[in-house]
């Protein structure tokens, strides 16, 4: 009998040393959201303000949402409308949010551009060895009519994610951390012709002021060097207008390209004009005409060329 005891006792013991302690999992919070409005899109200041509903559904008393909620890629957070209920034994939290947020804009083919959005949500206590995030995307979605106006949103999802922190945030013996993101992604894009002629009339005006230099003599000095120098200027002001509301970025934009292409249009007129005024001088009048009317056809036929294929690449 002492002896089946003691066996007894080992095998427990033994279990006991050798048995490996089971990891909690993590607690869920089911997270939805409906956009309300994306609005106050400013391109310089690289930002954009948001408003929508954020709703919360979880088991963990530790959890307040009110006081742990980040938006990481925020610039200003508003304090939020919160109310609190239960679900089926579930704390049940919404929150009313309004959030400037920055954004790196894609300005390249503007006005024919198309935008990324995505907004992060986190909670500042707990790591994902606490908290996971699980998206309600049957119940989120977007205000189809008045969500955003003069865009249109594409693609727009929810999901989890991962995000890493290289740092203990003062804990040594803890130098990395990941939290659980719920991110709102929304692609938006806009019909854009109307938007390219009120900001590109300017420019294809001061071109065919330019132009217009082609058809006095080859002897008129005034306005054959007078109006391209005019419509230069008209040009240079148009960059300049559209540029202030566009931030700064190091690659060459639809922009860039169809103004340097005005430029260089509206220099060969100039450059024409002094041939033709040259061989004119010479007593040489017929080929004066000529260099005259070929510069002019030559010089309006690849800015017209040259334009189409900008433009096209910008669409596709």
């Amino acid at each position: 009998m002492k002896k089946s005891l003691v066996v007894l006792l080992f095998v427990c013991m033994a279990g006991l040393v050798f048995s490996k302690p089971r990891s909690e999992a993590p607690d869920t919070v089911r997270v939805g959201t409906y956009i309300i409005s994306v609005h106050d899109i400013n391109f310089h200041e690289k930002e954009y303000t948001v408003r929508f509903w954020l709703w919360f559904l979880y088991d963990n008393a530790n959890f307040d949402f009110s006081k742990q909620l980040d938006i990481p890629n925020a610039k200003a957070i508003e304090e939020p409308e919160i109310i609190t209920d239960s679900i089926d034994g579930k704390a049940w939290v919404i929150m009313k949010m309004k959030c400037t947020m920055k954004e790196n804009w894609s300005v390249e083919d503007f006005p024919f551009d198309e935008q990324h959005l995505k907004i992060q949500i986190e909670n500042t206590l707990f790591d994902n060895k606490h908290l996971v995030f699980v998206p309600d995307t049957a119940g989120s979605r977007y205000d189809s009519k008045e969500a955003i106006d003069g865009w249109r949103i594409t693609n727009f999802a929810v999901k989890q994610n991962v995000n890493d922190y290289e740092t203990g945030f003062g804990d040594a013996s803890n130098n990395f951390q990941e939290f659980s993101t719920f991110t709102i992604t929304m692609d938006i894009e806009r019909n854009a012709w109307g938007l390219f002629m009120k900001i590109f009339v300017g420019m294809y005006i001061a071109f065919l002021i330019a132009i217009v230099s082609f058809t006095p003599q080859p002897s008129e000095l005034e306005p054959r060097f007078g109006l391209p120098v005019g419509g230069l200027f008209a040009a240079v002001g148009n960059k300049y207008i559209i540029d202030s509301v566009l931030p700064e970025s190091s690659s060459f934009t639809l922009v860039d390209t169809l103004h340097s292409m005005t430029f260089f249009a509206i220099f060969m007129t100039l450059v024409v004009s002094a041939l033709s005024l040259k061989l004119h001088d010479y007593g040489k009048f017929d080929k004066a005409l000529l260099v005259n009317r070929i510069g002019a056809w030559v010089v309006i036929s690849v800015y017209l060329v040259g334009n189409i294929i900008a433009i096209v690449l910008a669409i596709r």
